[in-house]
């Protein structure tokens, strides 16, 4: 191709968005039409040979698949967090859509006629599924634990064990975040190992005590921990607050909303009621965690605390929205009515082995694929329980893995698989009954 063979912007941009599979807005094609067609003039202005629409398929093919999108997400990972983590109820999306389309009492007395307080019935669910006295929730948990420190720390020092200097996915560091808040970090114990004494020796003027539960990582072996009560007790002896930072969310370890015992795998789970019964002046959470409900950050605690929270200058800019905080509600009056199974994380969990199993034989025998069904086991994901799992059949299709992987996700809707000891594997307990004739058609197309 000559320079004067070159196609104009428009023409491009025409050629591109033919056959209407691109949905992407026109000036964008139109930018990426342009980057292609100057890349290409360069080329062979510098004696090459470029196609400037061959420069652009692909970089139009990878904007397009940046375009948020539903996806069916079959790793059995149920909360992944690349993939949105927790989906809501149905209820509760529709929540958060009335509020979208239209108007809601956010900040609305509705028996006044005056303004009202933002997320005062949010708070009131939260205290009765909790028993603090006091509630308040933000855009998520790191929002939340910044507020806690800016709030209840100001600029004082900070007790935290060396151990639980976590950092968790996009590379987020909690020391860094401690950092921004104006607080002083003061480590104490070891990387596996802290001892009360250790606390205790840092205890002056200190302003606040932080206790962090691990995030996608456990300690095992030569290791040692202060529990809550007696970590409680001793701050509570020097008269500085403890904020306990739980991340995954789980309100009660007796998981009184599902029937029969708490799940096995939900072994050694700090519960928010049972970390405030030991002693915790605040319990921080993840909404979209083990909750099941929005991406939110949730604080419960003493009125006191949740009051200086309230207060903060930070707490505006971190509040929820008026969808979020439908949301929030609907999955919060769930749990309220005993009714986990209306929680998609707790039906998805809940799911018995034989019903999985038979689902996993329609799906093989309706899609044709050369396969077998196999032991393997879900996950509950997002940093939550570390080093759990949940038995799961999973589908393991014969096909070479990275190409079959590749041919699910580029579907549509895309579907997402796991690829495992070289093969290709299929976990339906992360897919909605309703979609499993959408994986066995997808699937067919490997045969």
């Amino acid at each position: 191709m000559g320079l004067r063979d070159l196609p104009s912007v428009e023409s491009l941009t025409h050629l591109l968005v033919q056959g209407g599979d691109i949905e992407l807005p026109a000036p964008l094609v139109r930018t990426i039409a342009r980057d292609a067609i100057e890349e290409a003039r360069s080329d062979i202005t510098a004696g090459g040979d470029a196609d400037p629409e061959v420069l652009a398929r692909p970089r139009l093919n990878q904007l397009s698949a940046l375009r948020p999108t539903r996806v069916i997400n079959a790793t059995g990972v149920l909360l992944h967090t690349n993939l949105g983590r927790a989906p809501i109820a149905t209820a509760a999306a529709s929540a958060a859509l009335d509020q979208h389309v239209g108007y809601g009492n956010l900040e609305f007395d509705l028996t006044t006629g005056t303004r009202g307080g933002r997320g005062a019935y949010l708070a009131r669910l939260l205290t009765s599924v909790t028993g603090a006295e006091a509630a308040i929730a933000v855009n998520n948990n790191a929002a939340a634990l910044l507020l806690s420190l800016s709030a209840i720390a100001g600029r004082g020092r900070v007790v935290v064990s060396r151990g639980e200097l976590i950092e968790i996915g996009g590379s987020f560091r909690l020391p860094a975040l401690m950092e921004a808040s104006g607080a002083t970090l003061v480590e104490v114990g070891t990387t596996n190992r802290t001892r009360a004494a250790d606390y205790a020796a840092a205890m002056n003027d200190a302003a606040l005590v932080l206790k962090v539960h691990p995030s996608n990582y456990r300690i095992e072996g030569f290791s040692e921990e202060v529990g809550y009560r007696e970590l409680a007790d001793l701050a509570h002896a020097h008269e500085v607050p403890l904020v306990a930072d739980l991340g995954s969310g789980l309100l009660d370890t007796r998981t009184p909303w599902l029937n029969g015992p708490p799940p096995v795998w939900l072994a050694d789970e700090p519960g928010v009621r049972q970390t405030l019964e030991a002693g915790a002046d605040v319990a921080l959470f993840s909404g979209d965690k083990l909750l099941g409900g929005p991406q939110a950050g949730i604080a419960v605690g003493t009125s006191r605390h949740i009051d200086l929270m309230r207060r903060h200058p930070v707490a505006r800019a971190v509040r929820l929205d008026g969808s979020t905080n439908a949301a929030l509600a609907v999955t919060l009056e769930a749990y309220a009515a005993g009714l986990g199974d209306d929680v998609p994380f707790w039906h998805m969990a809940s799911l018995g082995y034989d019903e999985l199993y038979a689902r996993h034989e329609t799906v093989l025998e309706k899609s044709g694929a050369a396969g077998d069904i196999v032991a393997a086991s879900s996950v509950p994901g997002a940093g939550s329980v570390p080093g759990q799992a949940i038995e799961s059949p999973a589908l393991r299709v014969r096909v070479p893995a990275d190409p079959g992987w590749k041919h699910l996700v580029s579907g549509r809707p895309p579907i997402v698989a796991r690829r495992r000891d070289g093969a290709l594997q299929l976990d339906l307990r992360t897919v909605q009954p309703d979609d499993d004739l959408i994986v066995a058609a997808a699937l067919s197309g490997l045969v």
